[in-house]
């Protein structure tokens, strides 16, 4: 007997143990959702069109982005700036964007926008370079742009036709990927010539080196001390070597758990997001890098696949999860935690936040968002609120965490045009579409 009750007081103190990690488990999150701000939330409107999306955002809360014109039939980039939209234009043709329809996009400090624009001239050799992905039938050049006091100028190319600019840091040093003058084996039409990573200074282009063997690449983002990371790849753009730029010299940035990664952004301390790739491509995680270490960052309980798209110097990222099948959700992760951030919006709010796309120092976020009663995709700034919350739109904060795969609303949907239609499924592809994944992104 007394043997018996030993051994049950041995159990009982197995279990109290097992149960105190999860009770800390769940007094961490509670603490860390104290912590996290809450958001004011704007939405940025068009340039007269149906469809826009944020993509960068500066410390002085500065926004770029895209928007489609009256009637929707080309998409310009643009610039918020203190509530008052300005059309970046193009370069003679109908079509531009501040980030080649790849990643997060930035604007410096004072005031510089590279992207890609598509000139007046026909690409000789009928190209529809990926980079740009216009894909307007037209059949023309696509060239990389600084844009800067209301003027844009193209970027070199590597002597090529075509080329597109990704992130520009505040010394002027912006980074894409450019054509060369020689056709590719491994590319398949309408890609015809290679694209290397590329960097440019004071107008002047410079080729980054790609790990031996690969044909192409681009570079993605670029921080203030000059590290730059992008992807060595061939002409499929099947998984490759992730790499960062430094001094001159390259570093493979390895893989998560064997899984190829493809990074999105780095941070002035050397941090750098992205997602790692499965080899069929089913499902993402984000990652965060750094100085040679890298780490899942998961998904949010019940779901698939995640994207890490942008990292502040706080360490805050901020990407996509998504259930299987159905809708992404917009995620802040910080101290470990990774948070729904349509749960620190207003209750009310008519937004979804589904697609955030960079965060600055200060903790602003922008992106794309859903307007719950029309089904609109829309370019949204999310604030953080101060902490007597007094200004508008900060209060009545509390909201529901978003299920996985809940119905954002019962209300009428929203028919894109197809030329919206192919732009969204566009921006949705990245970084996706380097897996050639049955997901539906490409």
């Amino acid at each position: 007997m007394k043997k018996n009750l030993t051994v049950a007081i041995a159990v009982i103190t197995l279990f109290a143990a097992l149960a105190i990690p999860a009770r800390l488990a769940a007094q961490e999150q509670q603490e860390h959702n104290k912590k996290l701000p809450r958001y004011k939330v704007i939405d940025l409107g068009t340039l007269g069109g149906t469809f826009s999306e944020a993509l960068g955002i500066n410390s002085k809360g500065w926004v770029t982005g895209l928007s489609t014109l009256p009637g929707d039939a080309s998409v310009h980039a643009l610039l918020w700036r203190k509530g008052v939209k300005t059309d970046l234009g193009t370069l003679g043709g109908p079509n531009s964007t501040p980030n080649g329809f790849m990643t997060s996009a930035s604007v410096s400090q004072r005031g510089e926008i590279v992207g890609a624009a598509e000139s007046s001239a026909a690409d000789p050799l009928g190209e529809n370079f990926f980079l740009c992905n216009f894909n307007d039938g037209l059949g023309l050049l696509c060239l990389p742009f600084l844009w800067h006091d209301g003027a844009m100028r193209p970027l070199p190319t590597l002597g090529g036709n075509n080329g597109a600019a990704f992130q520009i840091n505040n010394r002027g040093q912006a980074v894409g990927g450019a054509e060369n003058t020689t056709h590719d084996p491994t590319c398949v039409a309408p890609q015809l010539l290679q694209f290397k990573p590329v960097i440019w200074e004071e107008g002047e282009i410079q080729e980054l080196p790609t790990i031996s063997g690969d044909l192409d690449g681009v570079a993605f983002a670029i921080n203030d001390r000059g590290q730059a990371v992008g992807v060595s790849t061939d002409c499929t753009l099947t998984p490759g070597h992730a790499l960062l730029w430094q001094d001159g010299k390259v570093t493979d940035m390895g893989t998560l758990r064997g899984l190829a990664l493809v990074p999105s952004d780095i941070n002035n301390e050397g941090q750098v997001v992205g997602v790692a790739l499965v080899p069929n491509g089913q499902n993402v995680e984000a990652f965060l890098w750094h100085r040679g270490f890298v780490r899942g960052l998961g998904t949010l309980p019940g779901d698939a696949w995640s994207a890490g798209n942008a990292i502040n110097d706080k360490g805050q990222v901020i990407g996509q999860s998504a259930p299987p099948n159905s809708l992404q959700r917009g995620f802040i992760w910080q101290n470990g935690v990774m948070t729904d951030l349509n749960t620190l919006i207003p209750a009310d709010s008519n937004l979804y936040l589904f697609d955030p796309q960079d965060i600055n120092s200060r903790g602003e976020i922008a992106g794309q968002a859903i307007e719950k009663n029309t089904g609109a995709f829309v370019a949204f700034l999310a604030i953080p609120c101060d902490e007597e919350a007094d200004k508008e739109g900060c209060k009545d904060q509390a909201n529901g965490a978003t299920a996985a795969g809940q119905k954002i609303d019962d209300g009428p949907r929203f028919t894109l045009p197809e030329n919206v239609r192919r732009l969204l499924q566009q921006r949705l592809s990245y970084p996706y579409r380097f897996t050639g994944s049955g997901m539906g992104r490409d």
